[in-house]
C-alpha cells in the first residue's frame, strides 16, 4: 500500500506540475493525438568542426508531440525532441542529440590530437512563435560521454508559402558553448602539439559561431515532406583563435543539402 499511495502521489505530483489531469475528466497526460516524424538528411558539410574540406553526410530526423495547433515549422536544424508542452504560440520539452566520434581518420588535420568517443548531448528546448511567420527556437544541452560541456542553439526563421505545398524560411543562428566543449575540440595540448605541429591553445568559453540558413521546403502529401537547404556559419572566438582552425582549417563553414520525413499520426487514450 505504501508502494502504491508514493506512486499515485508522484503520478499527481507531475499532472500538477504540466498542468495536465490524471483523472476526474478521464484524461491522462497522454491522452489525445500524436504526432511522430521520422526522416533523414544527407548533406555536403566540413568533415569536422573548423575542417576546411567538406564531405557527404547523412544525420536522422525525429520529432515526436502532440496533435493540434503546433508545430506549424520545423527545420532540419531541429535535433530529435518531444514537446511536453504546447500551444498557438509555444513549444517546449525535451531535445536529444547523437554526437559522432573524431579521430585521424576524419582528417589528416587531426593526426596528434586525442580521440573523441562518440555520446551524446541531452537538454531542453523551447520555441516560440511572435507572429504566424515567425518562429524563434533556443536549444540547451549537456554533453554525455563526448564531452562534459555545455552547448546551446539559437535561430531564428522567417517562413512564408510561395507556392501551394512550397515554403521559403531563412534567418540567423548561433551556437555558445563552455569551456569544457571548446577544450575537447579546439584546444591543443602540449603533447598533443608535440605529435601533430599545431601550436599549444588553451581556450575559453563563449560564443561558437554565428551565421545564416535557409530552406525551400515542398509539403508532396499530408504527411511526406522534402527539402533543399543550405547554412553558413562563421567560427568566431574561441573556436576561431584554435591552431586547428587557424593552421589547418577554415573558420567559414557551408553546408548544403537535401532531406525527406515522413509524418504519423496516432491517437494515446
Amino acid at each position: 500500500m505504501l508502494a502504491k499511495s508514493r506512486l499515485f502521489f508522484a503520478l499527481g505530483f507531475f499532472a500538477a506540475s504540466t498542468g495536465v489531469a490524471l483523472a476526474g475528466d478521464g484524461q491522462y497526460f497522454w491522452s489525445g493525438n500524436w504526432y511522430l516524424t521520422l526522416g533523414a538528411a544527407g548533406f555536403s558539410a566540413p568533415k569536422f568542426d573548423g575542417s576546411a574540406h567538406n564531405k557527404l553526410q547523412w544525420t536522422p530526423l525525429i520529432s515526436v508531440g502532440k496533435q493540434g495547433p503546433g508545430p506549424r515549422f520545423t527545420s532540419r536544424n531541429d535535433n530529435p525532441s518531444f514537446a511536453l508542452i504546447e500551444n498557438d504560440m509555444f513549444r517546449a520539452g525535451i531535445v536529444g542529440k547523437f554526437v559522432p566520434s573524431r579521430d585521424s581518420s576524419d582528417g589528416h588535420e587531426l593526426k596528434g590530437l586525442k580521440k573523441v568517443k562518440w555520446g551524446a548531448e541531452a537538454g531542453g528546448f523551447v520555441e516560440a512563435y511572435p507572429t504566424d511567420w515567425l518562429r524563434a527556437r533556443v536549444e540547451l544541452r549537456q554533453g554525455i560521454r563526448s564531452h562534459s560541456g555545455i552547448v546551446a542553439d539559437a535561430a531564428v526563421d522567417a517562413f512564408t508559402d510561395i507556392a501551394p505545398g512550397l515554403r521559403l524560411s531563412a534567418g540567423p543562428r548561433a551556437t555558445l558553448a563552455s569551456v569544457d566543449y571548446f577544450d575537447t575540440y579546439y584546444g591543443v595540448n602540449a603533447k598533443e602539439s608535440a605529435a601533430s605541429g599545431l601550436s599549444r591553445y588553451n581556450p575559453g568559453g563563449g560564443l561558437k559561431s554565428i551565421g545564416v540558413g535557409g530552406a525551400l521546403t515542398w509539403q508532396a502529401t499530408p504527411n511526406w515532406t522534402t527539402s533543399t537547404f543550405v547554412e553558413y556559419s562563421r567560427l568566431t572566438e574561441p573556436a576561431a583563435n584554435s591552431s586547428l582552425v587557424r593552421e589547418r582549417g577554415d573558420r567559414n563553414q557551408l553546408l548544403v543539402g537535401v532531406s525527406a520525413s515522413y509524418k504519423f499520426n496516432f491517437t494515446l487514450n
